[in-house]
């Protein structure tokens, strides 16, 4: 009998755990998480991306390379011969009317001439409604390469506002074996932008995330890719709000804990 009534006892502590578990989690996991489709990471200075003005000690990265199809194409519709790309999505956040959303940007590619890659960054809503399409890059031949030619005009303020090609810099190891090629040939819209600064005013409080995104155009050769840092809103670091459980949910754990406990009792007492 009094192994039996050990037994039943650390099947009730057991039980009770898990239950507190399971409510301290519900309390605090995260709503999102930073998620990645396709080709993404995080790298220290590498070739010709060197750190952002931000000081920090790595920026994250999105790239063709390894890219997925049918992935990376403008959020506001493909524009048509989009092939193979990647993206990146933060963690939901919370911003208030009037926050200023804040990031540096850098576009590379080794592609060019009618092989148009082209770069975005998009502010999304909690129900994942486009709120502000803030800016595009592209490879162009001639001409600049922010804001990006033959998409929509960014929303955001960037700094500086336009920017040419840095030509022929494409030694960058997130495009893989191009890397350090160009096709067709230096002045042909291989290169890097360089450090460009996107600032845009939230106008509504709400929930939100930023996704960026990169795409090859009519082939998958010859890759192109986009460096990110610095995401603040605010001034401060975007962190994910904490989901609150269902009151049912909670309802039902607590009741589990106090049922456990009151058979605990039971069980005690003979």
């Amino acid at each position: 009998m009094k192994n039996y009534k050990r037994t039943l006892r650390r099947i009730v502590y057991g039980v009770s755990a898990v239950l507190l578990l399971l409510l301290m989690a519900s309390l605090a996991s995260p709503a999102f998480a930073d998620t990645c489709v396709g080709n993404c990471g995080t790298l220290g200075a590498n070739g010709v991306v060197p750190l952002s003005p931000t000081g920090n000690s790595s920026y994250q990265f999105v790239s063709t390379n390894l890219g997925l199809n049918g992935v990376g194409a403008l959020p506001t519709g493909a524009l048509g011969s989009e092939t193979n790309g990647s993206t990146f999505t933060t963690s939901l956040f919370s911003a208030a009317a009037g926050d200023p959303l804040n990031f540096y940007f850098n576009y590379t590619s080794s592609d060019g001439a009618g092989f148009a890659d082209y770069a975005w960054a998009g502010l999304f809503d909690s129900s994942n409604g486009l709120v502000a399409l803030l800016f595009t890059a592209r490879t162009t031949p001639s001409g600049d390469a922010v804001p990006g030619f033959g998409v929509p005009l960014p929303v955001a303020t960037l700094t500086p506002s336009t920017v040419a090609i840095n030509d022929g810099a494409t030694t960058w190891s997130p495009l893989g074996g191009s890397s350090g090629a160009c096709f067709d040939g230096v002045g042909q819209g291989c290169g890097s932008t360089g450090w460009v600064l996107s600032n845009y005013t939230i106008a509504n409080s709400g929930s939100y995330f930023l996704e960026v995104g990169v795409v090859n155009w009519i082939d998958t050769e010859f890759d192109s890719g986009l460096a990110l840092d610095g995401i603040t809103v605010a001034g401060a670091p975007i962190e994910p709000p904490t989901t609150t459980p269902e009151p049912a949910s909670i309802v039902m754990l607590a009741s589990g804990m106090v049922a456990a406990g009151a058979f605990r009792r039971k069980i005690a007492g003979k």
